[in-house]
């Protein structure tokens, strides 16, 4: 069992920035893929961004130069620099640990662009 905690949503003005954390359980977070969905009022939960445990990243074309996963695996975290945010990246922000089969979710975290 992964326990995962989001933080760090709020409002922010378009073309703000905003950084998201999420904190992790478990002594083998190292070997954690960890990634960040977001899901819009109305809409479905779409990737947004993901880490692999070697550290590769990869990002949905939506977000691509804006977003910026990274990983502390002597913290257990995760986080999201968000950057030139849009309206549209209005969403709440899951965090997401893939170990193994398994698919673990924090319980999200809001984030509000809007002037």
């Amino acid at each position: 069992q992964v326990h995962l905690v989001e933080s760090g949503g709020g409002l922010v003005q378009p073309g703000g920035s905003l950084g998201l954390s999420c904190a992790a359980s478990g002594s083998e977070f190292r070997l954690y893929a960890m990634n960040w969905y977001r899901q819009a009022p109305g809409k479905q939960r779409e990737f947004v961004a993901g880490i692999t445990a070697g550290g590769t990243t990869n990002y949905a074309d939506s977000v691509k130069g804006r977003f910026t996963i990274s990983r502390d695996n002597a913290k257990n975290t995760v986080a999201l620099q968000i950057n030139s945010l849009k309206p549209e990246d209005t969403a709440v922000y899951y965090c997401n640990a893939a170990v193994g089969i398994y698919m673990y979710w924090g319980q999200g975290t809001q984030v509000t662009v809007s002037s």
